[in-house]
């Protein structure tokens, strides 16, 4: 879906230091240090307007979070929401995910949220997928030890390349639904897409995985 551009976004985020990482290259293997309380901390990989990443902060205080989106045009309604609400442990990096080792070291991420990716569904753009296995290699090198991806989205498509891009990199499945929103799963926080997508009646899939 196209985004509206909005030319003022960028200098909005950069009114918002307390929120918005201006350097986040600064604070690569010293993330503590950016938040009230050291706590483990999650990043979400294309945060979009921010439903997911604040609704997690809210419903997780004892969880630090980072919203990652490239386009400032969707981010900076991420940080109204930020702004309005007050959340204190979770923050935004207008960045490109293929960057993050230079943001993060080995071991300064618990936990990696991948939701409604852009499944680019042609054979020849598969490297762009953010489950690709260089993606898995990037997530690999800033993660503990047996750190995790939970993933969501609504394409078939991309669901079951994944699954199959997990498996090869040697990963192991610990949950999967093929019908998340008819299953038993607790505390689901809905991004903007997966309740366009819900209301519309497709089905949402979900796995979590963990590196061996």
């Amino acid at each position: 879906m196209r985004q509206r551009n909005k030319p003022w976004a960028k200098d909005k985020l950069n009114e918002y230091p307390q929120y918005v990482i201006a350097s986040p290259q600064e604070h690569k293997g010293n993330w503590d240090t950016v938040f009230d309380q050291k706590q483990p901390l999650h990043i979400e990989i294309g945060t979009g307007k921010g439903r997911f990443i604040t609704g997690m902060a809210k419903a997780n205080p004892h969880i630090n979070y980072i919203g990652i989106e490239l386009a400032d045009s969707v981010i900076v309604s991420a940080l109204d929401r930020i702004i309005e609400e007050e959340i204190p442990n979770v923050k935004l990096m207008n960045v490109n995910a293929n960057d993050l080792e230079e943001f993060f070291a080995k071991g300064d991420v618990d936990r990696v949220y991948l939701n409604f990716s852009d499944p680019w569904p042609k054979s020849r753009h598969a490297k762009r997928r953010l489950t690709y296995k260089s993606f898995l290699q990037i997530y690999e090198n800033i993660l503990v030890d047996q750190g995790e991806i939970h993933f969501k989205t609504d394409n078939q498509g991309l669901f079951e390349y994944s699954l199959t891009s997990f498996s090869e990199y040697g990963m192991l499945l610990t949950y999967v639904s093929l019908d998340l929103h008819k299953s038993d799963y607790e505390g689901n926080i809905m991004t903007e897409y997966e309740e366009k997508f819900s209301n519309k009646g497709s089905r949402i899939y979900r796995c979590e995985v963990r590196y061996q």
